[in-house]
């Protein structure tokens, strides 16, 4: 069963540049969730999505975070520091955006984008709520902008 402190160790491998062993830690990390562990399995597929080098792989995990989203309350995420799970939408739709952009899929990037924008008022009023806000309106969406 995977513990938070595992996905938070794997996040940090990656984050320091180790790609490799922050992928295989974090393919560690989901196969050691199930199909009920929503909020860990939204947090491995977001952080771990920019470790892919297939656009189609990176949008996948992109779409599986989303996916588990839709079933993650505010309880669930306040082991990872996140007080409010509306606050990590933003992100999680830029993106799934950005991935689209890049792959050519306009209309569904728009449509990400929009979301995303449109759900800025959850995100907090630190550092991180305004890099989120940044994104210009009607502009790409930027993947290193929309990572917490």
């Amino acid at each position: 069963m995977t513990q938070w402190d595992d996905i938070a160790t794997a996040d940090g491998v990656a984050l320091s540049g180790d790609r490799a062993q922050g992928q295989r830690d974090s393919r560690a990390c989901w196969a050691g969730t199930t199909d009920t562990d929503h909020a860990q399995r939204c947090v491995l597929a977001h952080y771990p999505a920019d470790l892919k080098d297939d656009r189609v792989d990176e949008v996948a995990w992109d779409e599986r975070a989303l996916a588990a989203y839709a079933h993650v309350g505010d309880a669930d995420l306040a082991p990872v520091g996140i007080s409010a799970a509306a606050g990590l939408a933003p992100s999680l739709h830029l993106n799934l955006g950005d991935g689209y952009l890049r792959r050519g899929h306009i209309t569904q990037a728009q449509d990400q984008l929009d979301a995303g924008l449109a759900a800025d008022s959850a995100l907090p009023d630190d550092g991180y709520g305004a890099m989120i806000r940044r994104v210009p309106r009607g502009d790409r969406p930027a993947r290193s902008a929309s990572r917490p």
